[in-house]
């Protein structure tokens, strides 16, 4: 969703936030994990048709038969497989996920070893019914892209032999797609009005960052994540809840909380002392995990469906207290992020919040 950024939310920026933009520049994003592309670039040998190319110079190829190229891309970085035929204008033509949450209810979240077997059983039944709903086949595509990094390596692994078997069965080139960046750009394919450039704050299960999109290829990250990002945070303390987190347990934690009092439980909001516009949510897990200790809080075996209306509520509180506190860190790290962003690029007009539905239950 994008949302113009209005004066009131950009003052000039703090002599702090200037000089340590200066002192501590933030660096362009990598759009290829490297292990992958190493992986990837062997489909180039003479045997294999197949071969990796840049995501950027394909998407901004401005050519008068643009709409006749047709993409399959491939995503198994974590816990969904998925597929989709894209054309290249961006009509989505089909998009087909295979989740696996009652692996996530059955291990307590997402086991590596089991989540590559699940996308092995799927990834096949999952691509034919995407060229099925778009009424296409294989030989009718001009590439397949496939997510090559960051994720479980076992998970992505999958993905990418499923893209190489396809590329070389029928003579394609293989585009390698940084996970992170397919979030920043996907929003381009719903708001045709999206222009370059823009701030994205991208948050999931295994990530924040903050990047300043200056073009296809081109971006500055901002602010990342030091050790747990707030899907994990999330998850956790919605395990540790006791919730049922079969659709994720951002969605199960926030309805938990619309029964508590926000103000309940003072916990404290990460990284005030930090200058910068980086994310750490394993403090603020620590700090839930003590919440319910404290209060001699018996959640192991009990789910809230069985909680007494005391225990129910000391259980709201906290999820209620938890979140008020994680969504403050993210409004306090977005605020510094607009003012550099502003300081760099002053033409930015709008702000991207790109979030994976099922890791949070935030909009």
């Amino acid at each position: 969703m994008a949302a113009t950024l209005l004066p009131t939310l950009s003052p000039p920026v703090s002599r702090a936030a200037a000089f340590l933009l200066l002192r501590a520049p933030p660096k362009p994003l990598r759009t290829h994990h490297h292990l992958f592309r190493s992986l990837l670039s062997s489909a180039s040998s003479p045997s294999t048709p197949a071969t990796l190319r840049s995501l950027a110079p394909m998407a901004s190829a401005a050519t008068p038969d643009r709409r006749d190229l047709l993409m399959l891309g491939i995503e198994t970085s974590c816990d969904d497989t998925a597929a989709a035929v894209v054309r290249g204008d961006g009509e989505i033509l089909s998009q087909v996920v295979s989740s696996q949450a009652d692996l996530l209810v059955k291990y307590g979240g997402v086991a590596p070893k089991m989540a590559e077997e699940a996308h092995s059983l799927a990834i096949d039944q999952v691509v034919q019914k995407a060229l099925d709903d778009a009424h296409v086949s294989e030989s009718d595509l001009s590439a397949v892209a496939v997510t090559v990094g960051p994720g479980l390596s076992l998970c992505l692994r999958v993905g990418v032999h499923k893209a190489r078997t396809i590329a070389k069965a029928f003579g394609l080139p293989i585009v390698g797609v940084h996970h992170m960046e397919a979030h920043a750009l996907v929003s381009r394919l719903v708001n045709k009005g999206l222009d370059f450039p823009f701030l994205a704050l991208l948050i999931s299960g295994g990530h924040n960052l903050l990047i300043l999109a200056h073009n296809l290829g081109d971006y500055v990250q901002l602010g990342t994540t030091v050790d747990d990002a707030i899907g994990e945070a999330y998850d956790k303390s919605a395990r540790w809840l006791g919730l049922d987190i079969r659709k994720g347990g951002g969605p199960a934690l926030e309805e938990l909380a619309l029964e508590g009092d926000p103000n309940a439980i003072k916990f404290r909001v990460p990284m005030r002392q930090h200058k910068d516009c980086n994310f750490s949510y394993a403090g603020l897990k620590t700090q839930v995990r003590l919440a319910i200790e404290s209060r001699n809080l018996c959640t192991d075996g009990i789910p809230i469906s069985s909680a007494t209306a005391e225990d129910r509520q000391l259980r709201a509180d906290i999820a209620a207290s938890f979140q008020r506190v994680a969504v403050l860190h993210l409004e306090e790290r977005c605020q510094r992020a607009v003012e550099w962003a502003l300081k760099m690029k002053p033409s930015i007009n709008n702000f991207e919040v790109l979030h994976q539905i099922n890791m949070l239950g935030l909009a």
